[in-house]
């Protein structure tokens, strides 16, 4: 790890009950859900594709992603772009809730998960104002496989 990081930005989001977390420097913007196109032979967790100034992305369902319940459409609800495996994609998200700064060392390895969201796909767990934040592997978010990889 590079000794002159002090600190990083994360975007912080909500699904399901939990606060998550993402690297701000992999979030290109966050904009409102839009109309999705379907994506045949797409993996389950992919929800189809939107267009966005002409850019093809496509979006992952978080909730399909991690066997969370369904979420509830809400004004609140946010499409995160950000680049994963050199690609671009929309995470679909509950709501983004703030961006914050956490210093490096305040960072924790995740604990393994027997359900829910597995170790695979954090990096960190952090306290923020006394909450829980996770932050996200995002890249293994499109690596794993549905069936026990």
């Amino acid at each position: 790890m590079n000794k002159d990081i002090q600190e990083i930005q994360l975007v912080c989001f909500r699904l399901d009950r939990d606060l998550y977390a993402a690297d701000i420097m992999r979030v290109k913007e966050i904009v409102k859900p839009q109309q999705l196109a379907g994506l045949p032979h797409a993996p389950v967790f992919v929800d189809g594709v939107i267009n966005l100034r002409g850019a093809v992305i496509p979006v992952l369902d978080l909730h399909k992603r991690f066997n969370l319940p369904s979420p509830v459409s809400d004004k609140k609800n946010r499409l995160l772009i950000v680049s994963l495996s050199g690609q671009t994609f929309g995470l679909m998200v509950d709501e983004v809730t703030e961006v914050i700064s956490v210093p490096v060392q305040d960072l924790r390895p995740p604990p393994h998960f027997d359900v829910g969201v597995g170790a695979e796909y954090l990096i960190a767990v952090c306290l923020a104002k006394g909450t829980l934040v996770m932050l996200l592997n995002l890249d293994m978010i499109m690596c794993g496989q549905e069936e026990g990889n």
